[in-house]
């Protein structure tokens, strides 16, 4: 091993360690919302403890203590800071990372593996909130968020527009004729099959696109690419080989933002949920209701009812303030053509 190999393998030490770092700093603001629950004057006597113990060879024990209390008076000033915890779903890099950066640019975003894991973060309030996908200019619906608010108790608090830009990624000084496989999700490499197809690639459906960018950085796989954000290739130092190669730039997902809390601020836009008597014209009626009040109707989906078999929730958003009075009288005589009925939040609606 020469001294370039050796300095190498220290920078990836050194690169691991700032990201182990990041994720016990991102456990620790975690681990505040249960402080007033279970408090533990001991945890931190408990964790140098530990540190001897694992204290050997050159990593001496007062080294180790020195360096833990460091942290720990690191994350003490990090939970001080009342930093919002937002949950979205994927690893870090993903899209709903990016629009949590838009939304709140000093909140930690935390990944979770599933849809459902971020409402129920949300909801044990593990997280201050939560930002999911609810539609995509070109799939359309994300039926897997819309299920989860026909059952959810949450608050919609405000939008945020992701232009999704993906990008080719590859291992730093990969040559690009060497290429022959490529990883994303499946929606992703949908939306770059015209790409795909005319560089004679092979796409292998991933989880998720930054999973996928992940995945490659770790374990190296020979002549593969992966499809993610730009995002993607600086967390984990990936090259960008091509920008922007989505077959149609209009290209663009609505997040949500979920809180437990209703929305304290005045907002333009409204969001609900409601089902109808099983019978010819039920949805018209409710329908029509808008149309009389001269309403603007942004989005309407219907979802079957998981718990409830043969019968559907309609998840429908409109412009306009909740306290006007035109809306509240509105919305209570949606309230009467409906068997369920569902106020969602009312919030500020996204610019374009």
């Amino acid at each position: 091993m020469d001294l370039n190999e050796i300095r190498k393998d220290i920078d990836v030490i050194d690169s691991e360690i700032i990201k182990l770092l990041n994720k016990r700093f991102e456990l620790a603001l975690r681990t505040k919302k249960f402080k007033s629950q279970i408090p533990d004057p001991m945890r931190e006597q408990v964790v140098l403890d530990s540190v001897r113990r694992h204290s050997r060879n050159l990593v001496k024990q007062e080294f180790s203590e020195k360096l833990y209390k460091e942290i720990m008076n690191e994350a003490k000033k990090l939970q001080e800071q009342n930093i919002r915890l937002v949950g979205f779903q994927g690893e870090h890099g993903a899209y709903g990372e990016i629009a949590i950066r838009a939304y709140d640019k000093n909140a930690v975003p935390v990944p979770s593996l599933e849809f459902v894991d971020v409402f129920d973060g949300v909801k044990s309030g593990q997280l201050d909130l939560g930002i999911v996908p609810v539609e995509n200019s070109l799939e359309g619906a994300v039926t897997a968020v819309n299920d989860l608010l026909v059952e959810t108790d949450l608050n919609i608090v405000g939008e945020i527009n992701v232009p999704v830009h993906h990008c080719l990624l590859a291992l730093p000084d990969t040559d690009y004729r060497e290429i022959k496989v490529v990883y994303s999700h499946p929606q992703a490499l949908a939306q770059c099959r015209g790409f795909i197809v005319r560089n004679k690639l092979e796409a292998r459906p991933y989880y998720d696109t930054a999973g996928a960018a992940a995945m490659l950085a770790n374990e190296q796989p020979k002549a593969a690419a992966a499809i993610a954000s730009k995002l993607c290739a600086e967390l984990y130092e990936l090259e960008v080989l091509k920008e922007n190669i989505e077959d149609h730039e209009s290209n663009n997902t609505r997040f949500l933002v979920l809180s437990r809390e209703k929305s304290g601020e005045k907002g333009n836009k409204c969001s609900i949920i409601f089902s109808t008597q099983h019978k010819s014209g039920a949805l018209f009626s409710v329908l029509k209701i808008f149309a009389d009040a001269g309403i603007n109707l942004t989005r309407i989906e219907s979802r079957p009812i998981r718990k409830e078999p043969k019968k559907f929730a309609f998840l429908l958003d409109f412009q306009g303030t909740d306290t006007d009075k035109k809306i509240a009288d509105m919305i209570e005589k949606v309230k009467q053509e409906t068997v369920m009925f569902k106020f969602l939040g009312c919030y500020k609606e996204a610019l374009v």
